[in-house]
């Protein structure tokens, strides 16, 4: 295979067993998971690139965004990362047709194996991305709600009994136990029966939506799992080179360590 150059974003992934990855390099896209067992070399040129508006950056903000664009737009607000602080309804949205569309629409609230349980949100379209992106091996949808911000306010309240967080390092060393995913879903939502109520009292019948779902099966393309994590860094070492052993989540797992490529969204990279 020839050198190809583009800038990263993150990985497109289909759901299949395993995993279908692609790696993205600007309008290139290269199948990955038939490269498991291969030498891969990943050489950042040094240019970053605003994902964005494009323009070069001598740093990125907020996953692949230069400073001012990083200050102006909604998908880089802080209530991105805590739904609850929405402001679109204070009138303070930096964008708000962008808040129309990805914000005041239906999102699932869910529960996943990842390195442990954990409690999630995404909007309904990210479904099952959101879970491939956090590597989980189970996920459940439990309740789908009518905006981002309730989103926000169900997880605050589920996030009191059980992580909102994914420890990143275990997840990448696999063996996760299977969970009774229902059972547990059985056990919280008895929990929150007051906030939900709550909800409904002040946005409407509408608002919070129970859900029985399936549980969701995910298995990933790893030939081998790391017992110890190492992690490349394209600002500290820009080649990042060794033996594709897997990929979870958004990481490639090489024999010499692992990279988060979504971390390094708008960085020009040449592979081969």
């Amino acid at each position: 295979m020839s050198n190809i150059t583009g800038t990263l974003i993150k990985m497109p992934a289909t759901l299949a067993s395993p995993v279908t990855y692609q790696l993205a390099l600007g309008e290139h896209r290269i199948d990955l998971n038939p490269l498991l067992g291969q030498t891969l070399t990943l050489t950042h040129t040094g240019n970053i690139y605003c994902n964005a508006c494009g323009r070069k950056t001598s740093k990125s903000y907020s996953q692949g965004h230069c400073f001012p664009c990083m200050k102006k737009l909604a998908r880089c607000d802080m209530c991105v990362m805590k739904p609850e602080t929405c402001h679109y309804f204070e009138g303070t949205c930096r964008e708000p047709e962008w808040g129309e569309q990805h914000c005041m629409v239906g999102h699932i609230v869910y529960l996943a194996n990842t390195s442990g349980l954990k409690v999630g949100i995404t909007r309904h379209t990210q479904v099952p991305t959101r879970w491939i992106d956090q590597g989980a091996t189970q996920a459940l949808p439990i309740l789908r709600v009518a905006t981002r911000q309730l989103s926000g306010l169900v997880e605050v309240a589920l996030a009191e009994m059980v992580a909102d967080k994914t420890n990143w390092r275990a997840m990448l060393k696999g063996g996760e136990a299977d969970m009774d995913l229902k059972a547990e879903a059985a056990r919280l939502l008895p929990e929150i029966q007051q906030k939900i109520g709550d909800l409904l009292l002040k946005y409407g019948e509408d608002a919070v939506t129970v859900l029985d779902e399936a549980v969701v099966e995910l298995n990933y393309p790893v030939l081998e799992y790391p017992t110890k994590i190492a992690s490349h860094n394209f600002d500290k070492n820009p080649v990042v080179s060794g033996t594709l052993l897997g990929i979870k989540g958004q990481y490639l797992m090489l024999d010499t360590g692992v990279i988060n490529l979504r971390k390094f969204t708008g960085y020009e990279v040449i592979f081969g």
